[in-house]
């Protein structure tokens, strides 16, 4: 008889949990997978390289048909109760948005029902009474009002062409959330996903689905970039084949099915341009609306006409920032999101880049500069007498040697890391963009000598830079390298590799900042793009810190007398929010639809034309004498005053404390004193498992250490950094630990060979620290490959049980003593 409490964990599933489920009526190969892992694992950053956090991984998942998942189970060994893995199971089951969750030790099922329809909320099942998919599906369909109407649209599967691509969890959450919502009868969904989680691919698959139960029969797809509908026609939505069209200026073909369009293709101000009225209003049955945030959010917008003329369709909206503002929302249109999907979410799952903010302080901007009595810029104009701060430079006061002094750190920050990294620079308006074009051309020389297209000003005012977009986001293209703009790149930039997003502008709209910050946060393992860095000089990432930056969108936009208002919206006061934030900023965004971020081929208006004229007014206050919309001052020295790293945690939170404060504070959450950090180090198998760890819930070694190296020494030992600056214990250089091993005769009781290798092993360690003496690979490489093969050098040891041992003790003698 076989002992249960002898098996594995896998060895549980094999013999007990799949039987059951076979025998319950579970198709093993088309509705269960085992080991299912949905997430990639945070990306952790070290030094210039990266690791891999641990990926969520669900022991089953259970499906009705593969679109539709029902069900997770977490299974334990059989020394565990038969509830062990109930909390870890129903924090799988939120993120996978499945009902029904089990827990398994091999004698039975705890079952958690989280629709509330049966009789209690957690069950005790035998293995004999594990629930069919039949049954699981009915209760599925009974919790979400899935009637048999909208069943087939609801069971109607993805596109799956076999090439491996299929959505992930939270794009299937986002699909299944929308079908059921149509199916049911909502004619207004709103998606909110991140920059860079595949909103397009969502898009495709969710329309797939309708269009191939036929609830969806003619469909308008709407984006508000060019680029956008190409990418879709020529890449996702190429299933769609014959059936696809993409609409223009000229007459329409109403013999297709699926129509891509920019906004601007099928509207205008006058009549004439109205290319969609050749459409019936009941032409399409659904509209989806890329980028929904902009024109589609505001009553009067141009673009709000064709969602207003196609109105019996239904709508979906998609976009990384829903707009919510006192003027403007998208909540009032669409109704609250069926499914959100946040920055931080993404990073935490590893499927966006995590990013650390530098943030600098100029001493004017923090000072203010104030002109002594009847200064003069440098064309002459006395300057008015008043301070001068932040929010005046680079509109109405340009301090040359500011832009200078951005240029410059700019350029010792690729200096130091790599200077052909992607890098976007948003500055105030084209003027401004054009100076820092200048002054980062003239402080990279060399650079430039080897491509003049180094660095490159991309705004919508000039064609050549504006012709070197597509080569800045294609990641084999080197140049151009460093891109100054001011608002042509904030939104639908897929720039995959750019890992320096300098921000020298103000940024009062959050819509706007998140845009921004959505031009690192993609992800291109085969470009070593996995994280990105913010260079701050104008305290833009203070919207970090609100709480609107990465939390669920909140209407404050009532309707007009008269307007629409949602359910349960009756009445009520307008929910106040911070001053600025959310709020269109400056002349930018007062006319969308003619905005640079837009359609790249029309300036944006607001901005100044770069030229030698540029920022001057041609009549000023009082007798028609010229008055300057901004001062120039080039004899003003303005110098950098203090620099501060900010990094995330673990919970995707920007740390702002000291990394040695903040490390101190995590430690000591999970080791309370130092007795209890040397009994976990004592008793690891694997002691580059706990610096793993460590990493794993946000100590950032490399950046920790530069940080605090001063006061270790030379080649801190992990180890020493933590009984250092956690436990104030004295530290040790990974140099002396060898040392003292080798003071100790320890060698002694090895053979010659065994001994060359033990000593090999300390070097690699005073060296490179822990990780390459617990790794078998390092016998492949020198020293000791010329000692002999890694075979010959484990059995100097009596073999690999010997050899390990060896390791083993090695690392004690190492930390055998903690000070």
């Amino acid at each position: 008889m076989v002992d249960k409490k002898s098996l594995s964990e896998r060895d549980i599933c094999t013999k007990y949990i799949t039987p059951a489920l076979e025998q319950a009526g579970w198709d093993i190969q088309a509705q269960v997978r085992e080991e299912f892992s949905f997430t990639a694992g945070r990306v952790i950053v070290k030094g210039r390289l990266h690791a891999r956090g641990k990926q969520k991984r669900a022991d089953y998942l259970l499906s009705y048909r593969k679109n539709q998942p029902l069900a997770v189970i977490e299974a334990k060994d059989n020394k565990h109760s038969l509830g062990a893995g109930m909390q870890q199971a129903l924090s799988y089951g939120e993120d996978l948005d499945v009902p029904f969750v089990f827990s398994s030790n091999g004698d039975g099922f705890l079952f958690h029902d989280r629709t509330g329809l049966g009789p209690q909320t957690e069950t005790q099942l035998s293995l004999e009474e594990f629930p069919s998919p039949e049954e699981l599906w009915e209760r599925y369909c009974q919790w979400k009002g899935i009637d048999n109407t909208a069943r087939p649209v609801v069971e109607q599967p993805y596109y799956d062409d076999g090439s491996g691509r299929v959505p992930r969890y939270y794009q299937m959450v986002a699909i299944n959330r929308t079908v059921e919502a149509v199916a049911k009868g909502q004619d207004r969904i709103l998606l909110v996903m991140a920059t860079g989680t595949g909103k397009t691919f969502t898009a495709f698959q969710i329309i797939w689905r309708l269009w191939k139960a036929r609830q969806k029969k003619r469909i308008l797809f709407l984006a508000d970039r060019n680029v956008l509908v190409d990418q879709a026609k020529n890449n996702d939505f190429r299933p769609f084949g014959q059936a696809m069209t993409k609409v223009t200026n000229r007459t329409v073909d109403k013999s297709y099915e699926v129509y891509l369009s920019l906004y601007q293709a099928v509207t205008g101000n006058e009549e004439e341009k109205n290319i969609y009225k050749e459409f019936s209003p009941d032409f399409f049955d659904l509209v989806v609306i890329d980028e929904c945030h902009r024109g589609s959010a505001a009553e009067d917008s141009a673009w709000r006409r064709i969602l207003e003329y196609f109105s019996s369709a239904t709508h979906i909206g998609l976009t990384a920032t829903p707009k919510e503002t006192k003027e403007v929302s998208n909540i009032d249109y669409f109704g609250a999101p069926v499914y959100t999907y946040s920055l931080k979410q993404g990073i935490q799952d590893g499927f966006l880049a995590p990013y650390k903010v530098i943030r600098v302080d100029l001493d004017k901007d923090l000072q203010g500069f104030r002109p002594s009595k009847g200064q003069t810029d440098k064309h002459g104009h006395v300057i008015e007498d008043r301070i001068y701060n932040q929010k005046d430079f680079d509109r109405k006061m340009v301090l040359e040697q500011r832009t200078q002094a951005v240029a410059q750190r700019i350029t010792e920050y690729l200096a130091g890391s790599d200077p052909y990294q992607k890098t976007i620079v948003f500055c105030e308006d084209i003027d401004h963009a054009e100076r820092m074009r200048q002054a980062l051309v003239n402080l990279n020389p060399e650079r430039v000598a080897e491509n003049r297209k180094y660095v490159m000003r991309i705004t919508g005012d000039e064609d050549e830079g504006k012709a070197e977009l597509d080569n800045f986001i294609n990641p084999e293209e080197r140049y151009p390298v460093i891109a100054t703009t001011s608002k042509l790149m904030t939104t639908g930039v897929d720039a995959q590799t750019c890992k320096l997003i300098v921000l020298d502008r103000r940024i009062n709209s959050m819509t706007e900042f998140k845009q921004i910050i959505g031009r690192g946060t993609r992800i291109n393992e085969d470009y070593n793009k996995h994280w990105f860095t913010i260079l701050d000089f104008k305290k833009a990432t203070e919207l970090f810190a609100d709480p609107d930056f990465d939390g669920e969108p909140v209407q404050v936009y009532r309707p007009k007398e008269g307007g629409s208002v949602l359910p349960g919206d009756e009445g009520g006061e307008a929910e106040p929010v911070p001053e600025g934030i959310g709020d269109d900023f400056g002349p930018y965004e007062t006319g969308e639809e003619k905005g640079e971020g837009t359609e790249p081929e029309t300036p944006w208006s607001s901005d100044d034309p770069a030229g030698p004229e540029a920022g001057w007014d041609t009549g000023g206050p009082g007798e028609g004498d010229p008055g300057p919309k901004r001062y120039v001052v080039d004899d003003v020295e303005v110098e950098v005053l203090a620099e501060r790293v900010q990094y995330l945690d673990a919970n995707g939170d920007l740390i702002t404390e000291s990394l040695k404060d903040y490390t101190r504070k995590r430690v000591k959450q999970q080791y309370a004193s130092l007795d209890d950090f040397l009994k976990r180090w004592d008793r690891a198998g694997r002691k580059q498992a706990i610096i793993e760890e460590l990493a794993d819930q946000g100590v950032f070694w490399d950046d920790l250490i530069r940080e605090v190296g001063d006061s270790l020494g030379e080649e801190p030992d992990p180890f020493d950094v933590i009984c250092h600056i956690v436990y104030d214990q004295p530290p040790h250089s990974r140099k002396e630990r060898a040392e003292n091993v080798r003071k100790r005769d320890y060698f002694t009781e090895y053979g010659e060979t065994a001994r060359q290798v033990l000593d090999g092993l300390l070097e690699k360690y005073a060296e490179a620290g822990i990780e390459p003496i617990e790794d078998r690979k390092v016998l492949t490489l020198d020293p000791f490959n010329r000692l002999g093969s890694p075979m010959e050098l484990i059995q100097a040891f009596g073999g690999k049980e010997g050899y390990e041992q060896a390791v083993r003790e090695l690392e004690e003698a190492l930390y055998h003593q903690q000070a």
